[in-house]
C-alpha cells in the first residue's frame, strides 16, 4: 500500500561551480539555458535529481550531460532554499563545487544547454536564478579551504612549476605572495617532488617540472602534518 503524505514536498536540484585556471584569472564554468524559466541566460549546470539517485550521483550527472565535465574533484558545497529562488515552484538545491584543469578537458553543451562556455569569476554575466550567490558562496569556500588543504593541485597539470604553483595561490588568494618565502615552505612540506623533467616550449628559461606526492600527504596527516599556505 503506498504511503500518502500530508505535506506538500519540495523539488530538489544541484548545481555544480566549476572552477578552472588559466594564466590570467579563476575561471567558471556556465551553460546558456536552452529552457524556460530564463532561456538564453547564463546559469549554473545542475538539474532536477532522480528519486533513484544520490545527490553525489545527481550533481556528476547533470555535470557530465550539460558541459561533457566527468571524473572531477567535487565537493558538497552548500544547500540554498530561500522560498522564492525558482519560478516554477519550491526547489531546493544543494550546490556543489567542481575543480579542472583546463588541459585535456573537452566541454561541449548537450540536453537543456545551448552552449557552455568558460568566465573570469571577475567577469560574470547576468546569471539565472541565485546561482550568482552560490558562486559567490563556493568562492569563499575555495579561498578558504586552499590554504589548508592541498586542492589548488587539482587546478595545475600533473607536473607543474613552482611559478605555476604560486601564480595559483596568487589568483585565488587575490595578492601577491614573496616568491622566496613561498618556494621554500612549499618544499619544506615534502609533499610535492622534483622531476627529472623541465618546461618545454616556453619564451623565458625553461623550469623545472614538479608533481604532487598524494602519498607523502596522507602520511604526513597521519602524523599529524597541518598543511597550511
Amino acid at each position: 500500500m503506498a504511503f500518502s503524505y500530508n505535506f506538500a514536498r519540495p523539488a530538489l536540484t544541484v548545481d555544480i561551480v566549476v572552477f578552472a585556471l588559466d594564466d590570467e584569472d579563476l575561471q567558471v564554468m556556465l551553460i546558456e539555458r536552452d529552457l524556460e524559466p530564463f532561456a538564453g541566460q547564463w546559469a549554473l549546470p545542475g538539474g532536477f535529481v532522480r528519486v533513484e539517485e544520490t545527490l553525489d550521483q545527481a550533481a556528476s550527472r547533470e555535470l557530465r550531460e550539460e558541459t561533457g565535465l566527468h571524473d572531477l574533484f567535487l565537493e558538497q558545497l552548500f544547500t540554498f532554499g530561500d522560498v522564492q529562488r525558482d519560478p516554477r515552484d519550491r526547489v531546493v538545491t544543494v550546490a556543489y563545487y567542481a575543480l579542472v584543469n583546463l588541459a585535456g578537458h573537452n566541454v561541449q553543451a548537450s540536453t537543456d544547454a545551448r552552449n557552455a562556455a568558460w568566465f573570469p569569476v571577475t567577469e560574470l554575466p547576468t546569471l539565472a536564478f541565485d546561482h550568482a550567490r552560490i558562486i559567490e558562496t563556493a568562492l569563499d569556500r575555495l579561498r578558504g579551504k586552499v590554504r589548508y588543504q592541498p586542492l589548488g593541485f587539482e587546478l595545475l597539470p600533473e607536473r607543474f612549476t613552482l611559478r605555476q604553483l604560486q601564480h595559483l595561490y596568487e589568483i585565488i588568494l587575490g595578492r601577491e605572495l614573496d616568491k622566496r618565502n613561498f618556494r621554500k615552505k612549499v618544499l619544506s612540506m615534502g609533499i610535492i617532488k622534483e622531476t627529472n623533467e623541465i618546461e618545454k616550449d616556453v619564451a623565458h628559461r625553461a623550469a623545472r617540472l614538479f608533481r604532487f606526492d598524494e602519498r607523502a600527504y596522507q602520511k604526513l596527516t597521519r602524523q599529524g602534518f597541518n598543511f597550511e599556505i
